[in-house]
């Protein structure tokens, strides 16, 4: 009787022994999930509440966590203020040459990341580490040789002109990303397909395309932030006022005298955030790459 009693308390015991360093080390995770979580976010945060402060209470000594003076006239004058250069134009460069950049890289990347998968050639791992090299040039070292370029084909301030670099700027890293998910859907899904009497092409197209979706989101997504935030080369390729993108129009709150519109700023990053996060909610439910391992194990 007395056996029958110890034996669960011993059991219970041991998992208490064996589970408290997983429990602390799991406390311990999780409290440095939610740290970096918070200071991810906060910035966000304070961007945002920053815009709904009057400038009084933007440059005053004591902080605020919260608008206690809440105005719009941050993005009032973001909208409506026509001293300086016009949200709007700005946004639709933006746009533009986003939209071109993604829907060109990813054509070009898709093409190339299926030919070093797919395909054996001469030079093809040479290919694969120039890819590589490619991306570990800072933009800023190009700076002069684009411009030179660009002005040489008369594209300097045009959609066209900022569009090729950024394109040549995106390719690379676009190609390394997608190549991954090509590699990841096995060749023997096309092969099954062509036993069943599809062509190479229709076998591709009907089995493999459709499970690179998430992949070609997923890059997409990237390509799309890299063109959008991009500042440098379009403050250096796009100078004119009326071919800004929204990056190089915020530099249109530094006043002449040194000061600077903090709120109008903090206003223009809010409406500049907008269209990335509605693109990223429309995007996310396919960016899981669950797709393609669920149809492999099928």
């Amino acid at each position: 009787m007395s056996a029958t009693t110890a034996t669960p308390a011993r059991v219970i015991s041991r998992k208490r022994v064996v589970s408290a360093p997983k429990r602390v080390l799991s406390t311990v995770l999780s409290t440095a999930a939610v740290g970096i979580f918070i200071l991810s976010v906060f910035p966000v945060y304070w961007m945002v509440q920053t815009s709904f402060q009057p400038t009084s209470d933007i440059i005053g000594s004591r902080v605020q966590f919260w608008p206690e003076n809440f105005t719009l006239r941050n993005y009032n004058t973001v909208l409506f203020d026509t001293t300086r250069s016009e949200f709007l134009p700005a946004l639709g460069n933006s746009l533009m040459v986003t939209i071109i950049v993604v829907i060109v890289a990813l054509i070009f990347a898709f093409l190339a990341s299926l030919a070093v998968t797919r395909f054996r050639f001469k030079s093809r791992k040479g290919f694969i580490l120039a890819i590589l090299i490619v991306q570990m040039i800072p933009g800023e070292a190009m700076i002069v040789a684009t411009y030179r370029l660009l002005d040489g084909w008369s594209l300097l301030n045009t959609i066209a002109g900022l569009s090729i670099v950024y394109i040549a700027t995106v390719l690379p890293f676009t190609i390394w990303t997608l190549r991954g998910f090509v590699d990841g859907v096995p060749i023997d899904l096309e092969e099954a397909g062509m036993i069943d009497g599809l062509s190479r092409a229709g076998a591709f197209w009907k089995i493999t395309f459709p499970l690179l979706a998430p992949g070609l989101v997923a890059t997409g997504v990237f390509a799309f932030i890299q063109a959008w935030n991009e500042f440098l080369l379009a403050l250096v390729v796009n100078s004119r006022p009326e071919m800004m993108t929204l990056p190089v129009w915020l530099r249109t709150f530094q006043i002449a005298n040194g000061t600077t519109n903090w709120g109008g700023i903090m206003a223009g990053s809010t409406l500049m955030a907008i269209p990335v996060i509605i693109f990223f909610l429309i995007v996310q439910g396919r960016m899981s790459s669950g797709l393609v391992s669920g149809a492999v194990k099928g």
